[in-house]
C-alpha cells in the first residue's frame, strides 16, 4: 500500500490539491489521507468549498508520499510549528515530499529546501530566497532533491496536475501514468496563452496582481507574511552573530605557536 498524505489547511487553494489528488489516487494500492491538526471540516480559500480532514498529524507519522498545497494563507501556516515539525518528521521516511504552488514556502520554512532549487507560484517565488532557496521561475516542475527522500516542487495551482502526472510516472511507470492521463482525460488546450509571466501582457500581469493582492488583504494575510519575513530575518542575524561568537571563541582558545628564539 502507498500512503499519500495531503495537507489541508484553512485557506488552501482547491485546485492545488484536487488536481494531484485525482491523479495520485489512481496509483496501485493507494491510500489517500487528508491531514491536518485534527480530523474535521476545513474551508478552502473561497470560504465556500469545505473539505474533510480525514486524519490528524499524529495518526499519520510516516506517509510514503507527502504533498503540501498552496493557498492564500500559506504564509500564516508557514509559521505553524506543529505543522512544520510534522513535515520534517514525515519527510524523513517519505519516498517523495512534494509541494504545489506556494506550498513550497511551507517546505522552505521547515528547512527542507535550504541550498536547493525550487519553484512556486510566481507571486511567491521571491519569498523562497528568504529561506536560502535558489528560486526557479521558468520551470513547471523542479526536483529539489533526488533519492532518497526525494523532494519535488511545482509552479502555481494548475501545475499540480502536471506534478501528479510526473509523480505517477516516477512511481508506477510511464504506462500506468499514461493510463491515468486518459482516465482523467487530461489533454490541456487552453483558449488563451497567458498562463506564465513570460507569456502574459503587462495589462494581464497588472490585473492578475491586483486580483491576488485583493485576496491577500481580504484574507488578512499582510501581517502573517510580514511576520514570516521578520522571523527569517531574525534567525539570519542570530545565526550570523553565533558564528562570529564561535569564531572568536575558537581563536582565543587555539594554542599559540611558540615564538622563535632570538640569537
Amino acid at each position: 500500500m502507498t500512503q499519500i498524505a495531503i495537507v489541508v489547511y484553512p485557506g488552501f487553494t482547491a485546485l492545488d490539491f484536487i488536481g494531484p489528488y485525482d491523479v495520485l489516487r489512481n496509483l496501485p494500492d493507494a491510500e489517500v489521507r487528508f491531514v491536518w491538526h485534527v480530523p474535521g471540516p476545513v474551508a478552502a480559500d473561497s470560504g465556500v468549498l469545505i473539505i474533510g480532514a480525514t486524519h490528524s498529524f499524529d495518526e499519520t507519522p510516516s506517509p510514503d508520499i507527502l504533498l503540501v498545497p498552496g493557498g492564500i494563507t500559506t504564509f500564516e501556516h508557514a509559521r505553524d510549528e506543529k505543522l512544520l515539525d510534522w513535515v520534517r518528521r514525515a519527510h524523513q521516511t517519505a519516498t517523495w515530499t512534494a509541494s504545489v504552488c506556494s506550498g513550497s514556502v511551507i517546505l522552505a520554512a521547515a528547512g527542507l529546501l535550504k541550498g536547493k532549487r525550487a519553484t512556486s507560484h510566481w507571486m511567491a517565488v521571491p519569498m523562497l530566497k528568504t529561506f536560502g532557496v535558489t528560486p526557479v521561475g521558468d520551470e513547471r516542475i523542479v526536483v529539489a532533491k533526488a533519492t532518497p527522500n526525494s523532494i519535488v516542487t511545482c509552479a502555481g495551482v494548475s501545475a499540480g496536475i502536471d506534478l501528479g502526472m510526473w509523480l505517477a510516472g516516477e512511481i508506477a511507470g510511464e504506462a500506468r501514468a499514461k493510463a491515468i492521463q486518459l482516465t482523467i482525460e487530461y489533454d490541456p488546450q487552453p483558449p488563451f496563452d497567458s498562463g506564465h509571466l513570460s507569456k502574459a501582457s503587462a495589462a494581464t500581469k497588472a490585473t492578475a496582481t491586483a486580483m491576488l493582492s485583493k485576496e491577500t488583504v481580504k484574507a488578512g494575510q499582510l501581517v502573517p507574511s510580514t511576520l514570516l519575513l521578520w522571523d527569517q530575518a531574525l534567525r539570519a542575524v542570530r545565526s550570523k552573530r553565533l558564528r562570529r561568537a564561535n569564531a572568536r571563541s575558537e581563536s582565543l582558545t587555539a594554542p599559540k605557536s611558540p615564538r622563535g628564539l632570538r640569537r
